[in-house]
């Protein structure tokens, strides 16, 4: 297979490790396993799990870990679930296993990359289902009308959407779904920031799978837990696909990390608890946001997002994006990820997960270069 270059991720690996404040980060402040330990109570129970010697892990996943995962969804058993590295090893998965040269795949646009660029090299006709700001950056059920054809094999989503924030409710993902199993059409649900509402917005939908055998969910710890590290994700499907990405993961990963399977188990356990601690953080960051964008108006602005971590920022200025956030990387020392990455010029990402403190210190530093570079080169007429 040869695929296109991971724009977003290079440019990522460029600056996260130099730079003091990453305000593109796109999950949770990660925590360590000790203040896991002390946030669920379980730190003689992770000491225990310290003092096992690190086997092989079940290639699938445990099953203690299938379980647990299996009971955050309906109508689902251990043999629908595949434990995996990152949501990112599922949807390789999923796409590599489902998909064929010629099939349409109906992909929201914009996107984190690999949802759209995994089906084109695999030979497949992607065809971007649009949220712009024109739009609001919201899901608009019309135009995938439209984009479906018998010929459709699967629609590709994403809610909490990576990087605006837009969500789909329950009433309009049953309709993406009825719309899906109209031309027998999978959905495949990038979930990655779910249990991730905001203050004041609608609750956003449940997972795919809980539709139909026609729903995929993928799911993970990095984004809602703070634990990148563990590398742990999931994909919930008809145990036949389950069977048939297990075996094409035995090429690629063959199986979790031991470690980390059974600190999964952890975490998902004390889900509720954890997530106290992501909802504190993200909604005192956005309110840090919104404030941010008012003090500077006629320079920035945005679609406040929905649920997730993220958003788009607009700026007023004759800058490209790439640009702009490698300035602001070298010069100031913070990063926002280019919109260019997502096909959006004149935009900059914002995750708002960081450490608070950082963060306000970060929104500070970005806010005053924004200010000077404007002074020097001039905002533009919009």
């Amino acid at each position: 297979m040869r695929i296109e270059s991971f724009e977003l991720e290079r440019w990522m690996t460029t600056w996260e490790t130099v730079v003091s404040y990453d305000l593109a980060e796109s999950g949770i402040q990660p925590m360590s396993v000790n203040q896991l330990g002390a946030l669920t109570g379980e730190q003689d129970r992770i000491a225990s799990i310290l003092d096992e010697p690190l086997l092989y892990s079940e290639a699938c996943g445990t099953i203690q870990l299938r379980e647990i995962i299996a009971g955050l969804y309906e109508n689902t058993d251990p043999d629908n679930v595949l434990v995996t590295t990152g949501a990112i090893e599922a949807n390789f998965l999923l796409f590599n296993t489902l998909l064929v040269q010629g099939d349409e795949v109906i992909v929201v646009d914009p996107c984190y990359q690999q949802l759209a660029s995994v089906p084109k090299a695999l030979g497949c006709i992607v065809k971007p289902w649009k949220l712009t700001p024109e739009n609001g950056f919201r899901y608009q059920l019309d135009e995938l009308q439209i984009l479906i054809t018998p010929r459709t094999r699967m629609i590709v989503i994403n809610s909490p959407h990576n990087p605006s924030g837009a969500i789909l409710t329950d009433e309009e993902l049953d309709r993406v779904y009825a719309m899906a199993e109209s031309v027998g059409a999978w959905v495949l649900s990038d979930e990655a920031y779910r249990w991730l509402s905001l203050p004041d917005q609608p609750k956003c939908a449940g997972p795919a799978r809980d539709r139909g055998d026609s729903g995929l969910s993928v799911g993970t710890l990095s984004k809602p837990f703070g634990l990148p590290g563990l590398r742990i994700g999931w994909m919930v499907a008809p145990a036949d696909v389950v069977k048939e990405c297990w075996s094409f993961r035995d090429y690629i990963s063959l199986s979790p990390g031991y470690l980390n399977d059974r600190l999964a188990q952890i975490v998902l356990e004390h889900r509720t608890t954890l997530m106290e601690r992501t909802r504190s953080i993200a909604s005192g960051n956005l309110a840090l946001v919104e404030q941010w964008i008012r003090e500077r108006e006629g320079l920035i602005e945005w679609v406040r997002p929905q649920g997730g971590l993220l958003g788009l920022l607009r700026y007023q200025m004759d800058i490209p994006s790439a640009e702009l956030a490698d300035d602001l990387a070298r010069d100031a020392s913070v990063m926002l990820a280019p919109g260019s990455a997502f096909g959006h010029e004149h935009h900059l990402r914002i995750g708002f997960g960081a450490e608070p403190e950082r963060f306000r210190e970060g929104m500070d530093v970005a806010g005053n270069y924004i200010e000077r570079v404007a002074s020097e080169r001039g905002v533009r007429n919009r």
